[in-house]
């Protein structure tokens, strides 16, 4: 994931815009902005339940992803 990061980092150092899909926290805490899609998958999904820096992403209670970042955020 270092390796990964390092690279994306590389892309915007540069000027360039990147958007990625992503699951992992440590990904995601490491991002300029976050957009949370949910609450749930499917039928029962795919509005934002949350966007903004990951800090502020970790706020938003209605967030799932937000709860487990505010986890990784605290370490």
């Amino acid at each position: 994931i270092h390796k990964l990061l390092h690279v994306l980092n590389q892309l915007v150092d540069k000027g360039n815009t990147v958007l990625i899909i992503e699951h992992n926290l440590d990904v995601i805490k490491s991002v300029d902005w976050v957009i949370d899609l949910g609450p749930e998958g499917g039928d029962k999904g795919g509005y934002i339940v949350a966007a903004g820096t990951p800090q502020e992403v970790a706020k938003n209670k209605k967030s799932y992803t937000g709860q487990y970042l505010s986890k990784m955020l605290k370490k």
